[in-house]
């Protein structure tokens, strides 16, 4: 099966009350984990790729690789550009093959911010590609961008809303309190910003910062209307963790697949948690 854009799944969720959840690839072994598990639970997912990650593994290992998933798999499956800062990297995404595309402008005015979103989605559209677009500050670390908590920037509903009309992004990620990497601190989450926005727009709504949010708040938003949600960091925390347990236990294993083999299957272990907390599975 071929790559799809978010449009091929976002909307039943949204009407099914159910999220689909973006898993970042961030090499080989996460592919292959995010897709076994979703292949156990016949689930629907995005591949999240940073700007950081495909400078990591290459614009080509990485579209073939989500095309490897999505032909073994038979799934639908979208690869997703996370956090694109500008026009140009959307693009280069699009053309070698990427099926959905975010453009970030949430460091832009907000009139910027609609206008440059206006020029991706006219683009992309064009080109049978979903975009994501966002308004608000997230707090947090994603790559090499790190946003201190105070200031972070909850979304306005109103804006959002206008946000949706004017540019007819398929999704929108709107800051509502979340943050990207492990809290801190107490989480907490703007339900009632979720609920009016999902109210007046068609979309679905984007929770980044899935990682460490409690099962029972993400239940919540979904309920409210987030139709997708971002999950990165708790693989991360469960890669390093198995393969530190394997080095701590015997420091003389030098053969990668030896400590990357455990990896893999505690990232698809926390992916399946995530699938069925998002309530994705058998939704293919």
């Amino acid at each position: 099966m071929p790559l799809v854009s978010m449009s091929e799944f976002l909307p039943q969720a949204k009407a099914g009350k159910y999220a689909v959840g973006q898993f970042n690839m961030n090499n080989l072994e996460f592919a292959q984990a995010i897709t076994d598990a979703a292949i156990e639970e016949n689930s629907p997912f995005i591949f999240g790729v940073s700007e950081g990650a495909l400078k990591y593994m290459g614009m080509e290992y990485t579209v073939a690789i989500a095309k490897a998933a999505a032909e073994k798999s038979g799934l639908p499956i979208a690869l997703h550009l996370d956090h694109g800062s500008n026009f140009d990297i959307a693009m280069k995404c699009i053309r070698a093959g990427f099926s959905s595309v975010m453009f970030d402008g949430s460091h832009h005015s907000f009139e910027d911010n609609i206008r440059l979103t206006k020029e991706v989605v006219k683009a992309a559209h064009a080109m049978g590609v979903s975009v994501e677009g966002e308004l608000g500050t997230i707090g947090g670390v994603e790559d090499d961008l790190s946003v201190d908590e105070a200031d972070a920037s909850l979304a306005k509903p109103e804006e959002a809303i206008r946000f949706y009309e004017e540019t007819g992004v398929d999704c929108l990620a709107i800051a509502v309190g979340t943050a990207h990497g492990m809290y801190k601190g107490e989480v907490k989450i703007h339900f009632d910003i979720i609920k009016e926005v999902v109210s007046k727009i068609p979309v679905p709504i984007v929770l980044h910062g899935g990682s460490g949010v409690p099962d029972d708040m993400i239940r919540e938003a979904i309920l409210a209307g987030a139709g997708k949600i971002n999950v990165n960091t708790e693989n991360q925390v469960a890669c390093t963790a198995a393969i530190r347990q394997v080095l701590g236990k015997d420091a003389d294993v030098i053969d990668p697949r030896k400590y990357l083999t455990p990896a893999r299957n505690a990232m698809k272990a926390v992916v399946q948690e995530k699938i069925r907390l998002f309530g994705s599975s058998n939704k293919a």
